[in-house]
């Protein structure tokens, strides 16, 4: 069926307001988000309900449900539990609109990258100028910030040149860690940790206690015990319990550990025993050697 672009915009907005709350949705509501007259939402629902895309639920708190025939219609699918992306305009986040398809318009030109991202909900509330933000995509992780510089109302779509684009890689933290794990004990002294450090090349390590991990210790820890001019073994200086993940953990959770806890490692484990060891610079340099040219 051909759907006139009014009916297009009440459905998705219908289906976007169903997402945020459950239970049937009132013709006020809908109004609201698209920026109709309640009229015209209830006229135009009488054509979708002949349609079978929409039903009408009565009583106090009834109103209107969109069918599985509106989800194929417009090309959604009906999962029961989706990803929602986090969509910010001009810094603040839009909670009334979902991002349903980001398309790339052009990605050729060195200097130039334009996205037309479909909405779901009133498209007109984005103008040309307002700075977007979303993202992570479920999939790829994906975020994207630019500059509004068109508008389709009658897809629902933003024209946006993007300033910012990454996407995190879908790989697990095995495929990024180091092969050997390399510990130290915690009765070494901090010369014997700086030394099997630098011999390793290594920035840090974990630490050991009868055969079970008790912390970390790095060369910016031997630096400020030196510079204070404290002695010791490893234990003194070490962060207790050190940050573990999963081998089979998604490299991005890692990167999100590292920002949040302010590490530079993490200890990977297999089966909740210890086997290797995650870094940022063993993430940044494979993908350095992923996007560099051969």
């Amino acid at each position: 069926m051909e759907l006139t672009p009014v009916q297009k915009e009440i459905l998705s907005a219908l289906i976007s307001l169903h997402r945020q709350q459950s239970g049937s949705i009132r013709g006020e509501e809908i109004a609201q988000v698209v920026g109709r007259n309640p009229g015209t939402i209830r006229n135009q629902m009488q054509s979708l309900k002949a349609l079978h895309l929409v039903e009408g639920v009565p009583g106090p708190k009834g109103g209107y449900q969109a069918t599985s025939a509106a989800f194929r219609e417009l090309e959604l699918n009906t999962l029961a539990e989706e990803a929602h992306v986090l969509l910010r305009k001009n810094g603040l986040e839009v909670s009334n609109t979902l991002v349903e398809e980001i398309d790339f318009t052009t990605v050729a030109h060195p200097d130039v990258c334009s996205a037309a991202i479909k909405l779901i909900g009133n498209v007109r509330d984005f103008n040309v100028g307002d700075i977007l933000e979303l993202g992570p995509t479920p999939v790829n992780k994906l975020t994207i910030k630019g500059t509004v510089c068109g508008r389709n109302d009658s897809e629902n779509k933003v024209i946006v040149l993007v300033s910012e684009m990454i996407s995190l890689p879908k790989a697990r933290v095995r495929d990024y860690a180091s092969k050997v794990l390399i510990s130290v004990n915690a009765d070494m002294s901090l010369q014997q940790v700086a030394r099997t450090l630098i011999d390793n090349d290594i920035q840090g390590a974990p630490v050991k206690s009868n055969d079970r991990f008790v912390g970390a210790i790095t060369l910016k820890d031997l630096g400020k015990a030196v510079a204070v001019g404290k002695e010791g073994s490893a234990r003194d200086v070490m962060s207790l319990d050190p940050l573990a993940v999963d081998e089979d953990t998604p490299v991005y959770e890692a990167i999100r550990l590292f920002h949040e806890n302010n590490v530079g490692r993490l200890l990977v484990t297999k089966n909740g025993l210890p086997k290797a060891v995650i870094t940022q610079t063993d993430v940044l340099r494979k993908l350095f050697n992923f996007v560099s040219p051969k």
